[in-house]
């Protein structure tokens, strides 16, 4: 058997996380084999996931009677079995956790989105979802607003490894990394060590493309000019974002704060499935090839992109027109700074 597609990223240093996860994949021993065989390193639950992943499958059905038996109300059930398959996960993955020194093999799991502007609650729910786990290798979204950043700062000086969610643009990125080096340099001032924390950063992709596509049709709808703008500005978004992590490495404050064993906060490329049947369903893996980056993929994805034929860093290709092509959406008063402050809010 040919090596998998997916195998190869890692040889230029990108990561593969499931963006999935189900009792069904878990039982079935088809999540072990997506670690054997395609390299899959990490996984995303968030509770749309979670909820169709106990709507179409049967293996919870004797667990949700039983808790209900017992006076359980619904959302305690639903938790109950999502920390247990987290649990599941996790386990599975702490080989390659500490293989690769716990910069992977997490099981990344959500605050409630209803904290999303809550600072105390995100705080409060994040440390308990770490105590009910129980396990090393588990990163909490956090979502990046913010009141986000706030909580981001705090829960990485007391030591937890946090993904930063609902990032749509690069300065969006600057104020959660700034956040992420401010906890650390918390955690240093009070003598704890740094080198055991990790954190990531998720740039949610295709969603810029499809508000921003939406945009165009309505506005360029018989300009040619602006339809070939169409599928190009999340990819040039998170170009720009990628160049501002780049930028972060090489600062003054980073590298005192790597000097004391600071791991840097990874991107990762987040709803990654292309959303417009016109473009190719590989999109924002193709196109998103990059070192020290993490690419969270779909079942779907994953099975289209296993055979992919060439495999080599592609985030420096076209920098040159990204400027251009992101300066050329105002002459169609498309403002991305809006777009951006919109995406975030809807969550």
């Amino acid at each position: 058997m040919s090596e998998s597609a997916l195998c190869k990223l890692k040889k230029i240093g990108q990561s593969v996380w499931l963006d999935f996860i189900s009792r069904d994949l878990l039982q079935s021993g088809q999540f072990e084999k997506l670690v054997e065989n395609d390299c899959v390193c990490g996984v995303t639950v968030n509770p749309t996931i979670f909820e169709q992943a106990m709507i179409n499958s049967e293996l919870y059905d004797d667990h949700i009677i039983s808790m209900l038996s017992d006076g359980r109300d619904i959302e305690n059930i639903y938790h109950k079995l999502m920390i247990a398959d987290i649990v599941n996960a996790s386990t599975t993955l702490h080989g390659l956790f500490d293989d690769t020194y716990q910069k992977d093999g997490y099981v990344s799991v959500e605050v409630a989105p209803k904290y999303a502007h809550d600072v105390r609650s995100t705080i409060k729910e994040a440390k308990e979802l770490m105590l009910e786990a129980s396990q090393p290798n588990i990163m909490i979204k956090v979502p990046g607003t913010e009141e986000g950043a706030k909580a981001i700062r705090e829960l990485t000086a007391a030591g937890l490894n946090i993904n930063v969610t609902l990032l749509f643009s690069p300065d969006q990125y600057i104020k959660v990394t700034e956040a992420y080096m401010a906890g650390l340099e918390d955690r240093l001032a009070k003598n704890y060590s740094i080198s055991m924390v990790q954190s990531v950063a998720s740039l949610f992709v295709s969603r810029i493309d499809t508000m921003v596509d939406n945009m165009l049709d309505e506005k360029t709808k018989d300009d040619a000019k602006g339809q070939k703008l169409k599928g190009k500005t999340a990819v040039a978004v998170a170009k720009k974002t990628y160049q501002s992590y780049i930028s972060v490495l090489t600062s003054e404050r980073w590298k005192k704060l790597s000097s004391k064993g600071a791991n840097p906060q990874r991107l990762l490329w987040a709803s990654t499935s292309t959303k417009n049947p016109a473009y190719s369903n590989v999109k924002y893996v193709e196109e998103l090839m990059a070192p020290d980056t993490i690419n969270t993929m779909t079942l779907d994805t994953i099975e289209a992109f296993r055979d992919y034929p060439v495999i080599k860093e592609t985030i420096s290709a076209d920098l040159e027109k990204v400027d251009l092509w992101l300066a050329s959406l105002k002459q169609f008063d498309i403002n991305l700074a809006d777009v951006f402050s919109q995406l975030q809010k809807e969550g």
